[in-house]
């Protein structure tokens, strides 16, 4: 029987999503039916388990699962025996303190004697011992956000993304514990065969991920301004310069990372550049 990699996923949700479609820019198909427990890829040796996302850590690391894309605060929470190979880009999120908006925030103190509703207290304990406090720890599951209206906690520590559900119920962010993303991990123990497998899915991950991260540059410059507009590109080695139709003026190509583009526009305007157009990358291999 051929070498298989078993990868687990969330089995619903925003991070199931998101999750195939990063395989699928991989150039992986999967057969997914509808509500399946399990799939296989078409055309690569992978085979997709469908887990409870706070269950993903411990089945990774009993080997029922090679790998997983799974929330990194899931697996800090969880404290498995898992290693953290990519972190993935999306499903962002932070671990937040929150108390009620009426209240006055003094700073780490304010804790001290309070009781803290969560569902990640290793993560909470975790925080409070570093920074010498003494709370209440209340574990809860589900909406975490109430519990300071129907008086169960003071304080609450849980996940958040936007902030809204927070303001819906009263609450102000105060403190962050850590913020996460989506990550890959794998099991320490993972066999050489299987190793391998994971090394060309690795790869295509990171080709994809950073592709997304940078775009092709293309614009139009005189020539007497090439260095001076190469000198001010922060993109990947040398550019591509090439003569224009027009006598005097030259086609520069290149590749520049999406968060330097609207900090050096100005500076590509004022040394003659035109035309200047950015367009996606597919896959980029470093």
């Amino acid at each position: 029987m051929s070498t298989r990699l078993k990868i687990a996923i969330q089995k619903s949700g925003r991070l199931q999503n998101d999750s195939l479609q990063i395989l699928k820019e991989c150039g992986i198909s999967i057969d997914n039916g509808k509500d399946q427990l399990k799939a296989q890829a078409r055309n690569f040796p992978l085979e997709v388990l469908y887990l409870r996302n706070s269950d993903i850590p411990q089945y990774v690391q009993d080997g029922v699962a090679d790998i997983a894309i799974v929330g990194e605060n899931v697996v800090i929470e969880k404290q498995k025996e898992v290693e953290i190979l990519q972190k993935l880009g999306f499903s962002k999120c932070r671990l937040k303190m929150a108390i009620p908006k009426d209240e006055a925030y003094t700073g780490l103190d304010y804790f001290n004697g309070k009781r803290i509703a969560t569902s990640y207290p290793n993560s909470l304990q975790a925080f409070l011992d570093a920074n010498n406090l003494d709370s209440e720890i209340h574990v809860i599951s589900g909406s975490v956000e109430i519990a300071p209206n129907i008086g169960l906690s003071d304080a609450i520590c849980d996940i958040v993304s936007s902030g809204s559900t927070l303001f819906k119920n009263g609450l102000k962010e105060v403190e962050e514990i850590l913020s996460s993303e989506a990550c890959l991990v794998k099991n320490v123990n993972i066999s050489e065969g299987k190793n391998a497998l994971l090394s060309d899915l690795l790869f295509r991950m990171r080709a994809v991920l950073a592709a997304k991260n940078n775009k092709y540059l293309l614009l139009n410059a005189p020539n007497d301004n090439i260095e001076a507009i190469n000198s001010i590109l922060p993109g990947m080695k040398s550019p591509t310069v090439m003569p224009l139709m027009q006598e005097g003026w030259s086609s520069i190509h290149t590749v520049i990372n999406d968060k330097d583009f609207w900090e050096v526009i100005d500076q590509l305007k004022a040394n003659g550049a035109e035309g200047i157009l950015t367009i996606p990358i597919g896959k980029m291999i470093l």
